[in-house]
């Protein structure tokens, strides 16, 4: 799923493009995409562009007479500039938005059609679209604390909750506390002021970052590799190759259709955190340190 840094570059290449601009019609392939139904969708039509702004992990499209068209992406739904009218694709294309000087086209790839469209009026309809979590990079140390410890959670489930900060998903929470060298699975109030701080700057650090590896990467063209696996990241993605910090092999933790991904050497103290999947299977035989996991192969041999 896009998250702040992939959804802050989307927005920098839809500035250039379609601010200002003229947003002539909204071409629907698939009505299950469209989640309101007033104001009507056809309202939109022959209205410019206004401002740009993101609202989480959703891209808000400013028009005139104060309606905002905001798309959420989910996890396969991606973007694409393509010129004046272009073609929808029979499949996986469920929406192009034409403008003056080109076409937005919407694709979700995958059978599961998850990504969203909302048509809302003013700030009030914006703020219905709002997880209400604060904006990380513009919020200060005391605030950022507060919202971290408002309710007793794992350090995974609060950065990635949306009620509590926004724009942060799996892929980044990974390299945040990689970074912070923080375990996923420490609960909030039992972190004493550093850590929070560490926490803290690696936010800052890791979003900042990749949002500027991102515009690099674009190089002025419309984003059209958003992925979240990216070549760079340190644990994300990484699950069984070597830590770039200490070389150790990047564990995983399964869960549902999510894993979270980091280094028990430098986040857990070399404690292998129990894996849903295998926990059951291995039962007692399941391996509590890097050592007993690297063992384990010649355990098994001498049964």
């Amino acid at each position: 799923m896009p998250e702040l840094p992939d959804v802050a570059v989307y927005i920098e290449a839809l500035e250039s493009r379609i601010l200002g601009q003229t947003l002539e019609r909204i071409r629907l392939a698939s009505p299950f995409l469209l989640r309101t139904v007033d104001p009507p969708l056809a309202s939109t039509h022959g209205r410019k562009v206004l401002a740009l702004r993101r609202v989480g992990k959703r891209i808000a499209i400013g028009l005139e007479e104060d309606l905002w068209l905001v798309l959420h992406l989910m996890i396969a739904g991606r973007l694409h500039w393509r010129e004046r009218g272009a073609k929808l694709a029979r499949k996986n294309a469920p929406a192009a938005f034409d403008f003056t000087n080109g076409t937005l086209v919407l694709t979700e790839a995958g059978s599961q059609k998850r990504a969203s469209l909302h048509l809302v009026r003013g700030a009030e309809g914006l703020r219905t679209l709002d997880a209400g979590g604060i904006e990380v990079l513009g919020s200060g140390l005391a605030a950022f604390s507060a919202a971290l410890t408002a309710a007793n959670h794992t350090l995974k489930r609060a950065l990635t909750d949306p009620r509590l900060f926004s724009g942060i998903g799996n892929a980044y929470s990974d390299e945040i506390l990689h970074r912070a060298r923080l375990s996923p699975v420490t609960l909030t109030r039992k972190l004493n002021p550093e850590q929070i701080h560490s926490l803290y700057d690696a936010v800052q650090a890791v979003l900042t970052e990749w949002t500027g590896r991102l515009r690099t990467e674009a190089r002025g063209q419309f984003p059209e590799k958003v992925t979240a696996f990216r070549e760079g990241m340190a644990v994300h993605g990484r699950y069984g190759q070597p830590c770039p910090v200490c070389g150790a092999k990047v564990q995983r933790i399964r869960y549902a259709s999510n894993e979270t991904n980091y280094c028990a050497r430098c986040q857990t103290g070399g404690k292998l955190l129990a894996d849903r999947a295998l926990s059951r299977l291995l039962r007692e035989d399941w391996p509590r340190t890097l050592e007993e996991l690297e063992d384990l192969p010649r355990r098994r041999a001498q049964q």
